[in-house]
C-alpha cells in the first residue's frame, strides 16, 4: 500500500505492505510488542525500539533519540499529472469544503471533507498550489471518481 505523508522536510511516500503480525516498508520490518513499543528491525538486522501516539490527524514517533511528526496524506488522487484535479476516492457527501477559489495551499492541507460509509475522508493537497475550481459544495453527494476540485501548481 502506497502512502504518503507530510513532514517537517516535505512530503514523503512510502510503500507499506503487511505480512502477518508484521508490516514491512524499503527493507525494514516493524512489529508491535505487548507493551505498545514497537520493535524495527532494519535491513541490516540491528533492532531498535520506537514508541508512537496519534494526536489528532498527527503521529509523533520517538526512535534512536529522535522524535518525528508525520502527518498522513490521505489518498485524493490528481486526474493528471498536468491537471490538479482532486477525485472523489468514493461515493459520498461534501461535509465541508475548506477552501475558496484563488486561495494559495500547501501540500497536506486540508481542501475537503467528505463522509462515505458514516466516515469523514479528508481530501487534501498532495502539492502546493492554487485553488482555481471548486465543483461541488457541503451537502452535494458525490460519485467515486468525480472531480472535486481544481488545483494549480
Amino acid at each position: 500500500m502506497q502512502n504518503q505523508f507530510k513532514t517537517e522536510d516535505g512530503l514523503v511516500e512510502v510503500a507499506i505492505s503487511k505480512q502477518g503480525d508484521s508490516w514491512t516498508y524499503e527493507g525494514q520490518s516493524c512489529q508491535i510488542l505487548n507493551d505498545g513499543r514497537i520493535q524495527v528491525t532494519t535491513a541490516d538486522g540491528s533492532m531498535h525500539l520506537a514508541r508512537a501516539a496519534k494526536v489528532g490527524d498527527t503521529w509523533w514517533v520517538h526512535l534512536c533519540g529522535q522524535t518525528f511528526k508525520l502527518e498522513r496524506i490521505e489518498p485524493g488522487a490528481s486526474a493528471s499529472e498536468e491537471q490538479g484535479g482532486l477525485t472523489a476516492p468514493m461515493p459520498g457527501k461534501v461535509l465541508e469544503v475548506m477552501v475558496e477559489v484563488g486561495q494559495e495551499v500547501t501540500a497536506g492541507t486540508t481542501l475537503m471533507i467528505l463522509e462515505a460509509m458514516k466516515m469523514e475522508h479528508k481530501i487534501v493537497a498532495s502539492t502546493d498550489g492554487v485553488v482555481t475550481a471548486i465543483n461541488f459544495n457541503a451537502g452535494d453527494q458525490v460519485e467515486q471518481g468525480v472531480t472535486l476540485l481544481d488545483l494549480e501548481q
